[in-house]
């Protein structure tokens, strides 16, 4: 079902309104959802977070909008709450993050081959093998510590296998500064696909570095703390390539097109009943949004906001498998370095090789939970049955 976002206005602010019950609804079980239901609320969470982060900055700048700002603000929290609480308790920390990184691998491969930019769309893959090994190493990490296998979680949708190896992700922080699109000329779509990408991948970092402290074992703290670095660098990355010249106006009409997009792509795709009827509702909720905003946006700034936006809705964002892509990508590119701005097969700068040398001078936490793991498709109850010699259905060689 397609949708004119521009005619269509969704649902007045005024009527935007949640009970708590209606925010906390009941969540989702990790075994009995398919694994892309889970996919699209770790999404939509780390989406709504980035609004809010994003609006709480804007209320900074501009006083003269701190009312509108703030209104928006408390609707969005409660929609993320209402979709951050559909994670069930059944989840552990270390499912979770597996969770965390199916939706980093499938959303950016996603992503990555509907990029319009011959060279946002080489951004988009550089971090999505880098996403892929951190998968690898959190299932070493599961295997370690839980005996489980992390398939149960992805559900044969997501490959786990070592991709550009994460003690050589490391990069001296001028070497995760991309070229800016220019808002002027580029595809709206290139600009929804930054936003979109740069709010998972901030929401990524901030859950590793809230729970990575909450591990006793003293390599996984490692672990997590390696790997929140990662995505400290490739939130560096994203927010780089959008155009700084943007102004916060244009950037709060960009964000609100950016959920509409990214629920009208989860409702459209979207297997749980329950869960969809949510995706439609916030859809209706983030269109109200969205033209509150644009008639901010002709009021202030005197300019048609319809100029930066698709001409019509962009075809959802395909929530499925795409384990094709990533294997291509992992064989082209898995050497790849970026030098700079520049992304290729190219010699790590000094800088990067000598950032890399201090940090492993006593040990890579990424290659020590990985020393003798293999990951062999299955299930714990299988290995146990088969001897339980192996832990999960991962093999020790």
């Amino acid at each position: 079902m397609s949708i004119d976002f521009l005619k269509e206005r969704g649902t007045p602010l005024d009527r935007q309104r949640m009970t708590w019950r209606e925010m906390v609804r009941e969540p989702i079980s990790k075994l009995d959802n398919d694994a892309f239901t889970r996919v699209r609320i770790i999404l939509m969470n780390g989406i709504e977070q980035h609004m809010n982060r994003f609006l709480h900055a804007f209320a900074r700048v501009r006083g003269d909008l701190q009312g509108p700002l703030a209104q928006i603000r408390r609707i969005e929290h409660h929609q993320q709450t209402a979709v951050n609480w559909l994670l069930g308790a059944d989840h552990s920390p270390l499912e979770t993050t597996i969770g965390f990184e199916q939706v980093a691998i499938e959303v950016t491969a996603a992503i990555a081959q509907a990029e319009p930019d011959p060279y946002l769309a080489q951004v988009h893959r550089f971090g999505l093998l880098e996403d892929f090994d951190h998968m690898y190493r959190f299932s070493a990490l599961m295997d370690r510590l839980e005996g489980k296998d992390a398939n149960n979680i992805l559900q044969s949708y997501t490959d786990v296998l070592p991709g550009r190896p994460t003690m050589v992700e490391h990069r001296d922080p001028a070497d995760d500064l991309r070229t800016p699109y220019d808002a002027a000329t580029a595809d709206p779509l290139s600009k929804l696909h930054a936003i979109t990408i740069l709010a998972g991948e901030n929401q990524t970092r901030d859950y590793y570095m809230t729970i990575g402290p909450m591990f006793a074992d003293p390599l996984a703290r490692q672990l997590y703390a390696e790997i929140a670095s990662i995505e400290e660098q490739h939130v560096t990355q994203y927010e780089s390539i959008i155009d700084p010249n943007e102004t916060w106006l244009e950037k709060w009409v960009l964000h609100e097109m950016c959920e509409v997009y990214n629920y009208y792509s989860c409702m459209s795709t979207e297997t749980d009943p329950r869960v969809k009827a949510l995706w439609t509702q916030f859809l209706d909720y983030e269109l109200g949004h969205l033209h509150f905003v644009m008639d901010l946006y002709r009021r202030i700034e005197k300019k048609d906001p319809e100029v930066l936006l698709p001409k019509k809705m962009p075809s959802p964002m395909p929530y499925t498998s795409q384990r094709a892509f990533v294997r291509k990508t992992l064989v082209d590119e898995v050497d790849y370095r970026a030098v700079g701005p520049k992304i290729g097969a190219l010699p790590d700068t000094d800088a990067s090789l000598a950032y890399r040398e201090d940090l492993h001078a006593h040990g890579v936490p990424s290659e020590q939970i990985a020393q003798g793991y293999r990951f062999v498709a299955g299930t714990e109850l299988v290995a146990k049955t088969n001897g339980g010699a192996g832990k999960g259905a991962e093999v020790r060689s």
